[in-house]
């Protein structure tokens, strides 16, 4: 069962709404703490190609963590998982996506998945070129190709914001070389992290790539698979066990679809065969997903009965 029209994901939007009340904008990144804290949208992308939206789906916003999903798609196809997982594991932590404890006491010292800072900071070293520029142009055409937007691009004063203030980043980062885990320029790898965050898009983009998940890695206009499907499936798993911070496995109890979520409230989901999923709501919960989004998900995936589980 999924939604019908517009208007009835409109009335769910508006049921969801109240409870960005009940979060804050993130405050460690200025550029993103102007947002409006009631903004709440989002689009559905079906895969039998019927599109709905609710509230301003075309407003832009940057991805955040939802781009480690994208990334860790793009280093798998060229590295192959022997070689990426070497250097990150597969576990969830149950420490916040910045934290630096499991580092310490992993005997590896290997980020213990791509879904927290450190593992997508090692993936992101892993993006195939020779320069900053051909690693850049390798991740935005790639994206470009999932939203099938040859104008996507990254929002300069975000990046610009988020690099500036990057302390921690910068430590997970010097830790990690410390340790071999990777190598080159912190500071180069910092700035290609913070423009990979950057990213921007609206909630129908994000919805479309959520399809190409959904449908095993397989574009729905085009029908060219982007993605194998094996990928798809290792990055759908990742999503549901590790994609919504530290309480990835209440949100499994209570949603069961796999996702993504950034700080800058935006929310990536992709139910397998069913349709793919974008959301945002800038107003976060103490985790720093949006709590608004995170409602609306809840609210849809009992209606419509999306769990996976």
């Amino acid at each position: 069962m999924n939604c019908k029209n517009n208007e009835e994901l409109a009335n769910l939007v508006e049921e969801a709404r109240p409870y960005t009340k009940e979060g804050n904008l993130v405050d460690y990144i200025p550029a993103l703490s102007r947002e409006n804290k009631t903004d709440l949208s989002i689009s559905i992308y079906n895969l039998n190609g019927e599109f709905y939206y609710a509230g301003d789906y075309l407003k832009k916003f940057t991805l955040q963590s939802i781009s480690k999903v994208i990334t860790l798609a793009l280093v798998l196809m060229d590295k192959g998982e022997t070689e990426v997982f070497s250097k990150v594991g597969m576990e969830p932590t149950g420490d916040p996506f910045n934290s630096i404890a499991k580092l310490e006491s992993n005997r590896l010292n290997k980020p213990l998945n791509p879904m927290i800072n450190a593992g997508a900071l090692v993936v992101t070293n892993m993006i195939p070129g020779r320069t900053f520029e051909e690693k850049w142009n390798k991740l935005i055409n790639f994206v470009a190709e999932l939203t099938n937007d040859n104008e996507v691009s990254c929002n300069q004063k975000v990046e610009k914001s988020e690099f500036e203030t990057a302390f921690l980043n910068r430590a997970l980062c010097y830790f990690m070389k410390q340790h071999k885990v990777i190598d080159g320029d912190v500071e180069e790898l910092l700035a290609l992290y913070t423009k990979q965050c950057s990213i921007e898009m609206n909630c129908r983009d994000l919805a479309r790539i959520g399809a190409v998940f959904a449908n095993d890695g397989c574009d729905l206009e085009s029908g060219k698979c982007i993605i194998t499907k094996d990928i798809a499936r290792v990055c759908k798993t990742f999503m549901v066990t590790c994609g919504m911070y530290n309480s990835s496995g209440e949100f499994a109890m209570k949603v069961g679809i796999p996702a993504k979520s950034g700080v800058s409230g935006g929310i990536m989901g992709a139910i397998p065969q069913k349709c793919g999923i974008g959301i945002f709501g800038p107003s976060l919960d103490q985790t720093g997903n949006s709590i608004a989004g995170l409602k609306l998900l809840e609210i849809m995936s009992k209606r419509y009965s999306w769990s996976i589980f």
